[in-house]
């Protein structure tokens, strides 16, 4: 066999294991010939070739088995990692990831070891891993495969029978979609009539020096054309021509035509693309057919026309606001002409601008909006004149305001002609395509930069209020620059012209002389710092900026002048004593020259005594000056500079050496050393005055005490000091005094009379306190530990002092507060009797009210809670008792309040349950008035303990150091139950039995003895029947149902009511497990359906009642026969027609007795048709001709047919349409184009569809 030739495909055959290198990969030779050594490079091959383990050391099939076995724990390993992935929750995708790289490793790395028939390519590697990758990931992702399902499908796939009644297996789908029912089909060819026509579509066209031709579509419509002329009229010159295309270019132009529709139908239109390089108007003259026989035109003319273009004619960029933008738009195109360009200021977009330019030509159907169909005569186009076809320059102005500074820019958005062609300049890619094309781009744009226009003015200088500088002073020129639309001005260069006439040489109207200076400067807004300094008249003339010229704004004119400088001329006279004799002071007159205000300043220097300057400042041009010393003594008066509005800096008066001198004794005088008008003092108190005394001493004062009218003079002789105390008498009377000093009298004897005068009020009576009322009593209730506020009543003068204490408190605590209200308010914060002790205003001491010096402050009582002692409840060892209850029963405990309602409770609910471990909750209510009730929990058995924790109402809060807890305990006894120890168990009773039968088991829980109550209950009877049993002394019963409450049928005996020794009672859930009870004769059959009449295929179906299995007899086409039925559902398929007559049937426990019946179902035959007696009929007509199609129907009359839209090759589509016939032939006439055939049919019992949807274009129904 080491002969056999082998395919390239097949295995290697496998190498024995005695078999050396050379035999294993050398050539199959007969041992017997002798070796030829092999080449070096044939040796190397082989050397690659070889296995990496010897076969010398282990076979071929040693290595597969070894490799499938290391698989086979691969897979093992992999199933582990997926059970633990499932019982353990590990991470999905670590596993994902380590079993990827194991399976990457292991696959690519098996070819390596060239073990034969392991060696694969690559591709079949790559599928491997890739199955593998996604085994990797069902598994460790635990993605969910219905198996089950998958293999219920397939088995249906490979066999799905159903037993028909006839007692075998059928495929339902072989009887429910039997072909044979509709038969044949009838198809009408309509005879095609070919057509032609230039541009369907009416496309515009145009050429330019980047699209130099179009094509031209020409659509052939069910012909095949061999010559085809177009008429070609210039747009230029009106001439004509004729271009024709032979059959040679046509089969160039089908070709093209083929290969851009490569599976178009034949009968199907296409379009032949002909390129024309030339602008005209085209018009299809002539197209004839392989027949030589013309095709039918419809008439359409097509213009190719230059491409619209625009561009921009630019002007200089600088605007200034205010200026007209007066640009250009350069447009060549075929009118009529709409030109879109858009406007951005400030890179804003500020709208857009659509301008539309008419033909000259009226003539011109493209200004009636005709694009397509005949644009001229149709009958000759020789004379025709295109002339409003030809391209149109021209020029547009825009010239609009430009009313805002900065960048404006005008952009040519598209440009569209009147055949509709359209020029996108937004469009980067015509940029894109000008640059490419290396073409002189046109501008499509024009940019403006608009600058503000300054604006000059003079500021706090006009023609009414000069500018005052002093003699050769330079000063700023005032001028404030701004812009428009701003308050400041553009940063850049500006430069200013004014004219300037000296003040010697100006006209007596104060204005300009005619031989003027004009004189200009430049200056930057930010620093204007330009000096003038001749005196004159300065008008500003003109203002511009590096771009703009400005305006001038009023004021605009200024006068400079330089007033005189400030001098002063004084006079003095002496002011005598009247009495004495003596110079008591100088009055200088002081006349001033210059610009008011003046200031003089001078000193006042007295022998012996320090120097004091002056500062004196006058508006006026003449002010006397008044020196009078209050002491005596040597006075010198030195006035030393004087300055003025416009020179501010002192000018020296010492050049004129202005110093007076003067001897002063100035007369007796007296004056009130406070200043205070008015003084207050308590009645019945002395009042002490500070007078301060002028002159020498000693000194006499004469002084005056009026009171209601009274006057009383006093006298006060031999004062030596200047300052003395004046005290009065004690003010016995309340009311208003008036003190005054009438005269004062000095050693030289001269009586100076006073008129000072102060006023002394002496209160009318003494300051009192008292409580005020709250509520009409003087006492309150407050929340405890509040600050509570005492009203308090006061007399007298503010501010009061009060001295109070509380009876209650600490023994010898007083409290002083001052208040400065009469009706002010004590604030205390503990409760007690407050009591008044002491009161003083601003000036005197006051009284105590003692009928309403004491307040008393009491707080409200804090909330508490009441549990009242009955006979369901009673106090033992610091808790509340209740009564036991039943498990589930209702109960509840009566809780009282001392506070103010509405009262919040808070209480901890503690179960210690009989079994189990315990268990707490948080519950709380509110209670609106001073009782209410705590609901008894007794959802569990065991004992329930409740404790008050929390007790707030409407004034307190929850206070731990205030409450004190109060427990309630009950104890709730678990309801007893009772069960069926065998439940769901159905026991059998028999009907004809007189007693007897089986017992059913009951176990008890609770305390017995037990009283329990029992149902029974029939499924055919809405009335349930009870069994009461009293007295069960111990936890199990054998309950034994009396015949008397049984009937025929099916009884669910369940327990309803179980009561033990401590009264508790439960009312057993009816869904419990409960025991059936089965009085049974024979069985029955029912069928499902009331309807009578089936057709093949229909499932027939039945109930059965009775203990399964069950056997069912029945008849069909006259035979009887036996059917056997696991379930109490029978159901057969109807597989031909006739009668079904059920007769008998019998279950498991009445296997010897059969029910008896008669149920009769008659099976109907299904419909059918036939087209064209079963057969495929084609039939052609022509247009407007008419085809028979004949119906032949098989069924029971009347037949209900309907027909699918024909599928034909024309693109249309009529509706569905049903017909009904009464015979079993029927004949319809149809025009259509298309395949005709039914896809349902229905008798008068039974219906068939093919179920099969028709969507294709051209098919048409029956008419």
């Amino acid at each position: 066999m080491s002969g056999t030739p082998r395919l390239r495909s097949a295995y290697p055959s496998t190498p024995r294991s005695g078999q050396t290198n050379n035999e294993q990969h050398g050539p199959a030779t007969d041992v017997s010939l002798p070796r030829v050594p092999l080449p070096m490079q044939a040796k190397l091959e082989q050397d690659t070739q070889a296995p990496i383990i010897p076969f010398g050391l282990v076979d071929a099939p040693s290595q597969r088995l070894y490799v499938a076995s290391f698989y086979l724990g691969l897979v093992v390993w992999r199933l582990c990692d997926y059970y633990g992935l499932v019982s353990n929750e590990t991470d999905s995708f670590q596993l994902f990831m380590k079993w990827v790289v194991i399976d990457g490793v292991v696959l690519y790395g098996l070819p390596g070891l060239r073990i034969p028939w392991l060696q694969w390519s690559s591709t079949t590697m790559t599928m491997l891993f890739a199955l593998h990758a996604i085994l990797d990931y069902v598994l460790m992702f635990r993605v969910p495969i219905p198996l089950e399902a998958w293999l219920i499908a397939f088995t249906r796939l490979l066999y799905d029978r159903e037993l028909a009644v006839s007692e075998r297996r059928v495929k339902p789908a072989s009887v429910l979609h039997n072909s044979s029912l509709i038969l044949g089909k009838q198809i009408i060819h309509i005879l095609p009539e070919g057509s032609a026509m230039l541009n369907p579509n009416q496309t515009a066209y145009c050429i330019d020096a980047f699209t130099t031709s179009v094509n031209l579509p020409i659509r052939i419509n069910q012909t095949n054309p061999v010559l085809i002329e177009l008429q070609r009229i210039d747009l230029d010159t009106n001439s004509n021509e004729t271009l024709t295309i032979h059959a040679r270019e046509l089969q160039r132009l089908k070709k093209q035509a083929e290969k851009q529709l490569f599976n178009r139908a034949s009968t199907e239109p296409f379009s032949l693309q002909y390129q024309v390089k030339q602008t005209g108007l085209y018009r299809l003259q002539r197209v004839v057919d392989e027949s030589q026989l013309e095709v039918q035109r419809r008439l359409s003319d097509t213009l190719v026309v230059h491409c619209p273009s625009a561009h921009v004619s630019v002007v200089p960029e600088t605007k200034c606001v205010g200026d007209l933008s007066n640009f250009y738009l350069q447009v060549d195109a075929t009118p009529p002409i709409h030109i879109k360009y858009s406007k951005l200021v400030n890179t804003e977009e500020s709208g857009h601008a659509v301008l539309t330019i008419p033909p000259r030509s009226p003539i011109s159907p493209l200004a009636r909006q005709k694009t397509s169909g005949a644009l001229i005569s149709k009958d000759s186009v020789v004379d025709a004149d295109v002339s409003w076809a030809r391209s149109q320059s021209t020029r547009i102005s825009v010239n609009e305001s430009l009313g805002t500074s900065g960048s404006w820019q005008y952009l040519i958005d598209e440009v569209q002609d009147g055949c509709g062609n359209i020029m996108d300049y937004a469009s980067h890619r015509l940029v894109n395509q000008r640059r490419r094309h290396g073409s002189i781009e046109l501008p499509l744009e024009q940019r403006f930069s608009v600058h503000r226009r300054p604006k000059a003015a003079l500021r706090s200088c006009d023609s009414q209020h000069a500018l005052q500088v002093p003699k050769g002073k330079p000063v700023k020129l005032p001028l404030q620059v701004t812009s428009t639309g701003t308050d400041s001005a553009d940063q850049c260069a500006h430069q200013l012209s004014y004219r300037f006439t000296p003040a010697l040489d100006l006209l007596p109207n104060q204005e300009h002389a005619g031989d003027a200076t004009l004189a200009e400067f430049k200056f930057e807004p930010h620093a204007i710092d330009y000096e003038i300094r001749e005196p004159g008249l300065y008008t500003l003339q003109s203002i511009e900026s590096a771009f703009c010229v400005g305006e001038i704004l009023e004021p605009s004119s200024c006068l400079l002048s330089n007033p005189p400088e400030p001098e002063l001329s004084l006079a003095t006279q002496n002011i005598p004593d009247r009495c004495a004799g003596n110079s008591i002071g100088l009055l200088v007159d002081l006349d001033w020259t210059g610009t008011p205000p003046f200031r003089l300043s001078y000193i006042i220097r007295r022998r012996g005594g320090p120097v004091t300057p002056k500062v004196l400042d006058s508006d006026l041009l003449h002010t006397q000056l008044e020196l009078r010393p209050m002491h005596s003594g040597y006075y010198t008066y030195e006035f030393l500079d004087i300055s003025d509005a416009v020179y501010r800096e002192p000018r020296s008066l010492r050049s004129q050496n202005l110093i007076l001198e003067q001897d002063v004794k100035p007369p007796a005088s007296a004056r009130f050393l406070d200043a205070y008008p008015t003084r207050k003092t308590c009645i019945g108190v002395p009042v002490a005055l500070g007078v301060q005394l002028s002159g020498e001493a000693p000194w006499r004062l004469d002084y005056e005490l009026v009171h209601h009218g009274r006057r009383q003079k006093h006298k006060i002789e031999g004062i030596e000091s200047n300052i003395y105390t004046l005290t009065t008498d004690e003010l016995e009377d309340g009311g208003e005094y008036s003190l005054a000093l009438s005269a004062v009298t000095d050693r030289s004897g001269c009586k100076v009379s006073l008129e000072l005068e102060t006023k002394i009020e002496v209160a009318l009576q003494r300051p009192k306190a008292s409580f005020g009322l709250v509520e009409g009593h003087r006492s309150i209730h407050a929340l405890e530990g509040k600050r509570v506020r005492l009203p308090l009543r006061l007399q007298g003068e503010p501010p009061w002092t009060v001295r109070y204490w509380n009876i209650d408190g600490v023994e010898g605590s007083i409290t002083e507060s001052v208040f400065m209200k009469s009706n002010d308010e004590i604030e205390v914060s503990e409760a007690g009797i407050y009591e008044l002790i002491q009161v003083n205003d601003g000036t005197c001491p006051g009284n105590v009210e003692a009928a309403s010096n004491k307040f008393k402050v009491e707080w409200i009582a804090r909330p508490m809670v009441h549990v009242s002692e009955s006979a369901t409840i009673e106090h033992l060892l610091g808790k509340y008792v209740k009564k036991e209850v039943c498990e589930g029963d209702e109960d509840a405990v009566e809780v009282s309040f001392t506070g103010t309602p509405p009262f919040d409770l808070e209480y901890q609910h503690l179960v210690k349950p009989e079994r189990g471990s315990h268990s707490s909750s948080t519950r709380t209510f509110s209670a609106g008035i001073n009782l209410a009730s705590i609901r008894m929990e007794s959802v569990e058995a065991g004992v329930h303990q409740y404790k008050v924790s929390k007790l707030s109402d409407l004034s307190y809060n929850y206070n731990a150091r205030k409450f004190s807890p109060v427990t309630i305990e009950q104890r709730v006894h678990a309801r007893p139950s009772a069960a069926f120890m065998e439940g769901g168990k159905t026991y059998k009773y028999c009907k004809e039995e007189d007693a007897g039968g089986e017992n059913v088991p009951i176990t008890l829980k609770g305390l017995p003895p037990f009283h329990l109550e029992v149902e029974v209950r029939h499924h055919a009877s809405p009335k349930p029947e009870l069994v009461t049993i009293p007295n069960i002394e111990g936890h199990r019963y054998s309950l034994h149902i009396s015949h008397r409450l049984l009937s025929l049928g099916t009884h669910a005996v369940l327990i309803r009511k179980v009561r033990d020794a401590h009264g508790c009672q439960r009312q057993m859930d009816q869904e419990a497990p409960r025991v059936q009870v089965n009085v049974a004769e024979v069985p029955s059959i029912s069928a499902l359906e009331a309807r009578t009449d089936y057709c093949i295929g229909d499932r027939i179906s039945y109930m059965l009642s009775g203990l399964p299995p069950f056997n069912v007899f029945y008849t069909f086409h006259g035979q009887e026969r036996k059917a056997f039925a696991p379930t109490t559902n029978f159901r057969r398929l109807a597989e031909k027609p006739g009668e079904f007559t059920i007769t008998a049937v019998t279950d498991q426990r009445s296997v010897d007795c059969k029910a008896h019946t008669h149920i009769t179902k008659v099976i109907h035959e299904m419909p059918s048709v036939r087209v064209s007696k079963g057969r495929t009929a084609t039939v052609d007509i022509h247009e407007g001709g008419e085809a028979e199609i004949l119906f032949e129907f098989g069924g029971t009359p009347p037949f209900e047919f309907t027909s699918n839209p024909p599928k034909g090759k024309r693109p249309h589509v009529l509706d569905t349409k049903s017909d009904i016939s009464h015979e079993y032939t029927k004949t319809v006439l149809a025009s259509d184009e298309g395949i005709y055939e039914v896809v349902a049919i229905k008798d008068r019992f039974c219906s068939f569809s093919t179920q099969k949807v028709y969507g294709k274009s051209g098919q048409k129904l029956l008419t």
